[in-house]
């Protein structure tokens, strides 16, 4: 692993609002020029997951959404619309735990959160047609279908994360998570390496992709922003690229399933 002495994070400026269909690749390569950036080899681009789920067709209208009984039973225990607890389930292999206001379940992607990643906020109706937002159906596919356009158009190995809002178990208070990842290694594997006296690190394993969807959401931000787009410059490995599934830990692995 290269040593990272400083970080660079800029928003790529002038991101329009995404439609289903929009060529995501070539709505960044125009915020390139706008901002009058050259994009380098290392840089990571980091996407937030609503734009690549709108480009991608990922919104439901929820009066197209027809409720389960079972759907209907838990919005009535936890307080939610029944079309969006059916658009959750459906999204979902597990309920993992429910409460009024709160439902925490492992997504068919095997990531344990909140509302299987279903969401309202940034998704206006200018239409009057009340949506909701779906996670995409593959992250590291879409990630490496835009990594390999910006490659190709701009003639450089660029690295893409997809970020999203997760909660954190033990902690209060969201943070950006990679879902999806391309061209660096999402997750990190340390152990054999020394550390500073020349002992040898057994466990030490870096969520790397994680780490640096935390960074850009600093300057995406959770709320009218409006920068879904942010440029870290500056990262240096030398470890192979794995996707941001391998982030994701296995049952086996986990202490509290």
């Amino acid at each position: 692993m290269n040593k990272t002495t400083a970080l660079e994070i800029l928003a790529i400026p002038g991101i329009p609002m995404v439609a289903p269909g929009d060529d995501l690749a070539a709505l960044v390569a125009a915020g390139f020029a706008r901002g009058v950036l050259q994009p380098r080899a290392g840089d990571v681009l980091v996407l937030a997951q609503k734009i690549v789920s709108k480009a991608e067709g990922r919104s439901v209208e929820l009066a197209t959404v027809k409720p389960s009984a079972r759907a209907i039973a838990l919005a009535k225990e936890i307080q939610k619309d029944p079309r969006l607890v059916e658009l959750i389930l459906s999204e979902s292999v597990r309920v993992v735990r429910s409460r009024p206001n709160v439902l925490i379940v492992e997504h068919r992607l095997g990531f344990v959160m909140a509302n299987a990643g279903v969401d309202q906020s940034n998704v206006g109706p200018t239409d009057g047609v009340e949506r909701a937002l779906l996670l995409p159906v593959d992250p590291d596919a879409s990630a490496e279908a835009l990594r390999a356009r910006l490659a190709a158009k701009h003639g450089v190995a660029l690295a893409v994360v997809i970020t999203d809002s997760f909660g954190r178990a033990w902690r209060r208070g969201t943070a950006g998570v990679a879902i999806g990842a391309a061209g660096l290694p999402a997750l990190l594997d340390l152990r054999g390496n020394p550390d500073l006296f020349g002992r040898i690190l057994q466990v030490s394993i870096s969520g790397f992709a994680d780490e640096i969807a935390a960074a850009a959401s600093l300057v995406m931000g959770q709320g009218d922003e409006a920068q879904p787009v942010v440029l870290v410059r500056g990262l240096a490995w030398t470890a192979p690229a794995n996707p941001a599934a391998e982030l994701v830990r296995p049952a086996s692995e986990d202490m509290f399933r």
